[in-house]
């Protein structure tokens, strides 16, 4: 527990920067607006001040901002991501030659799914996650199936910060009905698969993802995704085809970062 009451001015300039590399997300100021829920007059001003900092720019011909590479010494000093990827990189590239179908590796990061390492390459899907790119918690199958076994401190503590935060991302969590039901299933079925809104959002509803976690002894390091085209594989097809192989993976994974605790 922190001893003071968090800063509100400095929380809005982190979240305008977190929108800033949201994937879905426009870099407008209407844009971030709608990604955070912070005022469009406030958005400018944490724009400018981003700016004045270093960490920012305004593309000149547009409305649109962009990060600069002064961003990245904000993150100089996390290294965990290294480490559990060249961990796993190998069973990745196993798996991605056994099944034909890309994958990634994350582990959870206070409030997103940091992937650490990615199978995924130009072709044949039209997009490429690379290591450090943040999958939203409830609406991704890397997410669904970490938050459905990890504990229950962990699960309330996530729970509690993402319902506070107006992204649309994150409705589930003001519902604990409807977000108790779909860890649930979660949990019944062994497996998360990516809510159509985001596939819809982000990937004209061309793609969905199966995600199991990567676990031992009840202990959750992260989760394992494997993500496939909807015209090649329906989600029941998919299911049948990839889970068993998923859990195999997973598994082996599991093994081995446990060997290095």
């Amino acid at each position: 527990m922190t001893s003071y009451k968090p800063v509100v001015a400095a929380l809005r300039v982190l979240d305008v920067l977190a929108a800033l590399n949201r994937p879905g997300v426009a870099a407008t100021v209407a844009g971030i607006h709608g990604a955070t829920g912070i005022d469009k007059a406030t958005v400018v001003r944490m724009l400018e001040t981003l700016i004045h900092a270093g960490y920012v720019l305004r593309d000149p011909d547009q409305a649109v901002y962009r990060p600069t590479g002064k961003t990245l010494s904000l993150a100089t000093g996390y290294d965990r991501h290294k480490v559990v990827g060249a961990i796993v990189s190998d069973d990745l590239a196993g798996f991605r030659q056994r099944i034909g179908w890309p994958s990634d590796v994350a582990l959870f990061d206070h409030d997103a799914m940091l992937v650490v390492t990615s199978s995924r390459p130009p072709e044949p899907l039209s997009f490429i996650r690379a290591s450090g790119f943040r999958a939203p918690m409830l609406v991704t199958s890397l997410g669904l199936a970490w938050l459905a076994h990890c504990s229950e401190a962990e699960r309330a503590a996530f729970v509690a910060r993402a319902a506070a935060d107006p992204a649309p991302q994150n409705d589930l969590a003001r519902d604990p009905q409807a977000l108790q039901a779909r860890l649930e299933t979660v949990r019944a079925q062994g497996y998360a698969t990516m809510d159509p809104s985001y596939s819809r959002a982000n990937y004209e509803g061309r793609f969905s993802s199966i995600g199991v976690p990567v676990m031992a002894g009840g202990r959750v390091f992260g989760a394992v995704n494997v993500i496939h085209l909807l015209s090649a594989l329906g989600p029941q097809e998919a299911r049948d085809k990839l889970l068993a192989p998923l859990q195999e993976v997973a598994a082996r994974m599991a093994a081995r970062l446990a060997e290095r605790e």
